[in-house]
């Protein structure tokens, strides 16, 4: 187990996993021994394991308990409830069908968990109907996620960007894998549980056949859990040096090589190894910041503008249409519940 170890997964998030068995259950080291995997390093959250670790620890634990979904809910979700999911969510001739698939046969399944797909003009959303009911842990909030994401993103072939989650629990103390899989704007302490993401990932094609569903299904979980960015690469490192500095204050890539011990052609060569460019980086980080701060009725239009280093209103809102698909005006009209 390493700190530095490439597709790595928190132990923080181990733990959680182990949670709902060992509540009124067999103690963690006995849970672990029976399933072949003794000795992790739980009680250091510093430490990290490798994904394929977390996938076999999954999949045994499904095994040995007939559910997929860690106990989270108030039913299992059986054996073999995510390969039928996979084959009849390939069925559907767009993500958007297969979403609604996807999200009814969890909440028949789950119980607790009842989702619905929301267009509204150039945005979408999953929204969580937990009326009454009280917050689950986040753990299941993402675990949830994880799955109805994932699967979305391997159906259409290309990852689907969130703008912002939204849970309705409180922060837990770890959050960095989170942001990693999912979005740096995460939102906790809010009315509702949901994911928000461009409308035009709705009417994306599913690219995937019936026949691609075993070769998916023999590298899953691990498949979904990689298909995210590695919370220790190059990529991952850059971004946590600029959300420390102001916008006008980034390095050009010259600068950012030299910070980094190496030369620009090969920050180049390394960046392109992991899929992006610098310019990409510093519009994700803007996109980021950008949503957090529409969500905060405070901080005007202008503030915006000028904290991202736009020269006026005009080039933020042609910038944010670029990135997301929608305007900021309408953005915040619905994250502020008012769309």
């Amino acid at each position: 187990m390493t700190a530095g170890h490439k597709d790595t997964i928190s132990v923080c998030l181990v733990r959680e996993a182990l949670l709902g068995f060992t509540h009124a259950g067999p103690d963690t080291g006995s849970l672990l021994e029976n399933l072949g995997l003794p000795n992790l390093p739980l009680d250091d959250p510093d430490q990290r394991v490798p994904v394929e670790l977390y996938s076999q620890l999954w999949l045994g634990l499904a095994a040995a308990h007939d559910d997929e979904f860690f106990a989270m809910a108030t039913r299992p979700l059986r054996l073999g409830s995510f390969n039928f999911l996979c084959r009849s969510a390939t069925t559907q001739p767009t993500v958007e069908q297969a979403l609604i698939q996807i999200v009814n046969f969890l909440g028949l399944m789950l119980g607790n968990f009842n989702g619905r797909v929301v267009r509204s003009r150039s945005l979408a959303e999953i929204v969580l109907q937990e009326d009454g009911q009280t917050p689950q842990r986040p753990f299941a909030y993402f675990t949830y996620w994880m799955i109805v994401h994932g699967l979305a993103c391997w159906l259409a072939g290309r990852r689907i960007p969130l703008l912002a989650v939204e849970l309705r629990c409180e922060e837990p103390d770890y959050i960095r894998d989170y942001q990693v899989m999912f979005s740096g704007n995460l939102r906790f302490s809010r009315p509702s549980t949901r994911i928000i993401f461009a409308a035009e990932a709705l009417d994306l094609p599913v690219r995937r056949t019936l026949a691609e569903v075993p070769g998916f299904l023999a590298e899953a979980p691990a498949n979904i859990l990689v298909r995210y960015r590695d919370p220790t690469s190059l990529t991952s490192q850059i971004r946590r040096h600029l959300r420390q500095l102001d916008p006008a204050l980034w390095p050009t890539s010259e600068s950012l090589a030299h910070s980094l011990c190496m030369s620009p052609s090969t920050l180049r060569r390394r960046l392109v190894a992991e899929g992006l460019q610098y310019q990409a980086i510093k519009d994700g980080i803007r996109e980021e910041q950008a949503t957090r701060w529409l969500a905060d009725p405070l901080i005007s239009y202008a503030d915006i503008t000028e904290r991202l280093g736009f020269a006026d209103i005009s080039a933020f809102y042609k910038a944010f249409r670029k990135w997301t698909g929608t305007n900021p005006g309408h953005y915040r009209q619905l994250i502020l519940g008012d769309g």
